[in-house]
């Protein structure tokens, strides 16, 4: 049965859904970009016909049908051999230091992280996003200096962080504990706050909060179809 064929044939809560997993899966193969999946999704959810879902998913795979169901899994899978090993790409890093002087830096996005990184905030402030980046080595080494300014380096889950600076009236912030997967990068985050502070987090991408909030919509509604409440 062709999308043509039902036009106006109406849409269920399942129909949506299958849809949705279409466009996560197209965003997290990059397919779609944040704004494209977010427009798209929205649509989704309004859409009450297969006319209006058709057109969502036309220049992706199954491109033109309401996919079959598949089951979807947000959990984060323990990482496979090499899994890392894709991100951890050799050479010199895409940027060796940073420095902000009554002002500001960021690195974040793609870009690879050097072997050793050196940064200065001088009453200003810096970001180091290691959440999508890649790595020059197995190990990196984040000098920080923050006198009357403040540094926030971000990690992803999965990453082992060493924190080993040291505060006079300042603080080196260090991440909550978590159990390092296998082949995953060490980050070493070192240097000397002065009335200023280092801050290292944990934090899932943009993407992935959006995941896990999709995912929660999904089982709201399984409990729904299963009568729970």
């Amino acid at each position: 049965m062709t999308d043509d064929a039902v036009p106006d044939l109406r849409a269920s809560d399942s129909d949506r859904e299958r849809v949705a997993e279409v466009l996560r899966d197209a965003l997290a193969e990059g397919r779609l970009d944040m704004a494209e999946f977010e427009e798209r999704l929205e649509a989704t959810y309004k859409a009450r016909t297969y006319g209006e879902l058709a057109p969502l998913t036309r220049d992706l795979p199954a491109a033109g049908t309401v996919p079959p169901a598949a089951p979807v899994s947000f959990t984060k899978e323990p990482a496979q051999s090499g899994s890392w090993a894709g991100r951890i790409v050799g050479g010199e890093g895409s940027s060796a230091g940073a420095v902000a002087i009554m002002s500001g830096f960021r690195r974040k996005g793609r870009w690879t992280a050097p072997r050793q990184f050196t940064c200065l905030a001088f009453w200003g402030g810096g970001e180091i996003d290691l959440r999508e980046a890649d790595f020059a080595d197995r190990e990196v080494v984040i000098n920080c200096v923050a006198i009357m300014g403040g540094v926030e380096v971000v990690v992803p889950p999965g990453v082992e962080v060493v924190v080993r600076g040291t505060g006079v009236m300042g603080s080196f912030e260090h991440p909550r504990h978590e159990e390092p997967e296998p082949g995953a990068p060490r980050v070493v985050v070192g240097g000397f706050a002065f009335w200023g502070e280092v801050a290292v987090t944990r934090k899932v991408t943009r993407a992935e909060r959006l995941r896990l909030k999709e995912r929660r919509r999904q089982e709201k509604l399984e409990r729904r179809r299963d009568g729970e409440y």
